[in-house]
């Protein structure tokens, strides 16, 4: 960790000492370098609907009581390096083209980082005179040999400590501004949320006091391996992993991926995801200190009143929901629903919000806060600084996302699970799968003041299609596809396949229960394609 100081304090005396000479030889206005300050610190798999944010008691009272806490956040994909991707270009997935976390799936690869890396908003943030600065878990594939190693550094950041690869607390390798930076497993030196919590510190003293400052720091936690740090280890000892109604319970009425799981779950089964339960929220302990640390360090250094400080995940997660036993991935709530907290300048304290955002519109909204205008690059999502300065209307705020999945399977049958055949993965020992070829899907996600809707259709055979009224059936349980007016049902498919078409300002267009939103029944793709026929047949 030492050396990592030391490159650290290196690089930014020099910054500064340049900076300096800069200001001192050309006339800048002083108003230039009074625009906020950004942080955002995201986590890995943290769920919000099973009460992901219960251990993190200083990160709720120091961001989300002294700020907005959002009810309504989503995802645009519910995997890591898609989802992270979304943030970083604005985009869904449909337009940055990362399908999952393999280099195949365009996660980390080179053809990302000519085509999108580019024109990620840190980019922008830097060509407008922010310091740009990175710590933690970049993308998934990130470092590897075939995509440039660690030595590749992406466009837009001044600072870089990027992790190799996938989450992990110990025996890991940084990418420290291009070099590699080997971690064993001392506690004192190489546990990584201290490790980033103290980079980003580093950060905070020795910058330059002259430019605005843009933080992203992305932590291992509560992703697996689940290691917590020595003082929290004995902690949540009687925690168990909610039993919600929708807690090993047959999904009878879902695609086929969620009625093949098999309900009750063993008891082996159900103590080991309880375990693991209690593991990630004992990981979460070192979050609630890094948020601490670093917002301490900015109110002794008087920069906390003009920072803006954003907090959120790249998924949810599920533990035993429908009995499937643990993972991210599924349409339901558990997965693509996201804690979102913000503090900041003009955003007044103790606010609950059920306005409807998902991270696409991060980039769009940090880049409004640096006075950058969202709307002459490619992003799809759109500012909620609106929403966060209370300047927006329920009434006229947006009314649904998109939520996009590819699925993943293996092209041969598992060895241990034969009678389950090729196409799935993400298999357990008790041959209950979390994912495969057909579990690709899209949907749309609606909130707006009459409705709490997902409209969801599956690419396969079946176009097998999940509709559920999140007002009167908030876990779930009763998939209401056959049953919903069949003019609901239309306007609901074309919407779905309009966004799934979508590009940078067509993504914003009213939706469905938006009083604005208008159609046309003759745009309707019967005439020239089977898909809206087929579906009629499948729910008949």
């Amino acid at each position: 960790m030492a050396s990592i100081r030391l490159d650290l304090r290196t690089l930014l005396n020099f910054s500064f000492i340049c900076v300096t000479l800069f200001l001192n030889n050309m006339s800048v206005g002083a108003t230039k370098y009074r625009r906020p300050n950004i942080v955002l610190i995201l986590t890995d798999d943290l769920d919000v609907s099973m009460g992901g944010m219960v251990p993190l008691n200083k990160t709720r009272k120091l961001i989300g009581d002294a700020g907005i806490t959002f009810t309504n956040a989503f995802v645009a994909s519910p995997l890591c390096c898609p989802s992270r991707a979304s943030i970083l270009t604005g985009k869904y997935p449909h337009n940055h083209h990362v399908i999952n976390n393999t280099l195949e799936g365009n996660c980390s690869s080179l053809a990302w980082q000519k085509s999108q890396e580019p024109y990620t908003f840190p980019v922008l943030l830097q060509k407008n005179y922010y310091q740009t600065f990175f710590a933690g878990k970049y993308l998934n594939e990130y470092g590897s040999p075939k995509a440039g190693g660690v030595e590749h550094v992406p466009q837009g950041w001044d600072y870089w400590f990027a992790l190799e690869r996938n989450s992990k607390y110990y025996n890991y390798t940084l990418s420290v501004n291009g070099r590699a930076q080997k971690h064993g497993q001392n506690y004192s030196l190489d546990y990584l949320t201290d490790v980033l919590a103290n980079s980003s510190l580093d950060f905070l003293q020795y910058k330059s006091n002259y430019r605005p400052f843009f933080m992203m720091v992305s932590t291992p936690a509560p992703h697996s391996p689940w290691t917590a740090a020595p003082q929290y280890d004995n902690t949540f000892s009687g925690v168990r992993a909610p039993r919600d109604p929708n807690f090993n319970v047959h999904g009878k009425d879902k695609h086929w991926l969620i009625r093949q799981a098999k309900t009750p779950m063993s008891n082996s089964s159900v103590e080991f995801l309880d375990a693991a339960f209690r593991k990630r929220w004992r990981t979460l302990l070192s979050v609630d200190d890094l948020v601490e640390k670093l917002v301490q360090r900015l109110e002794v250094r008087g920069e906390l009143d003009n920072t803006y400080i954003f907090f959120t995940s790249d998924n949810g997660y599920h533990t035993g929901q429908f009995s499937l036993p643990m993972d991210k991935r599924q349409l339901y709530e558990f997965d693509i629903r996201v804690p979102l907290l913000v503090r900041g300048p003009n955003i007044k304290p103790n606010q609950t919000t059920p306005m409807l955002v998902a991270n696409v519109d991060l980039g769009p909204t940090i880049l409004d806060m640096a006075g950058i205008d969202y709307n002459k690059t490619q992003m799809d999502g759109m500012s909620f600084l609106p929403v966060l300065s209370g300047q927006a209307n329920s009434s006229s705020w947006r009314t649904d996302v998109l939520v996009e999945y590819e699925g993943e399977g293996r092209n041969e049958s598992d060895p241990a699970c034969p009678l389950l055949g090729p196409g799935v993965s993400e298999c357990f020992p008790d041959c209950v799968c979390e994912d495969s070829f057909n579990n690709t899907y899209a949907c749309v996600r609606t909130v707006s003041p009459t409705a709490n809707l997902q409209y969801c259709e599956f690419d396969d055979n079946e176009v097998f299609v999940e509709v559920y009224n999140l007002t009167a059936d908030p876990f779930q349980l009763s998939n209401i596809a056959k049953s919903i007016e069949q003019e609901v049902l239309e306007k609901m498919n074309h919407r779905l396949m309009m966004l799934q078409s979508c590009s940078t300002q067509s993504c914003r267009t009213p939706g469905v229960y938006d009083p604005r939103y208008k159609f046309d029944p003759r745009l309707m793709f019967s005439s020239h394609s089977p898909h809206l026929r087929r579906l009629r047949q499948t729910l008949k």
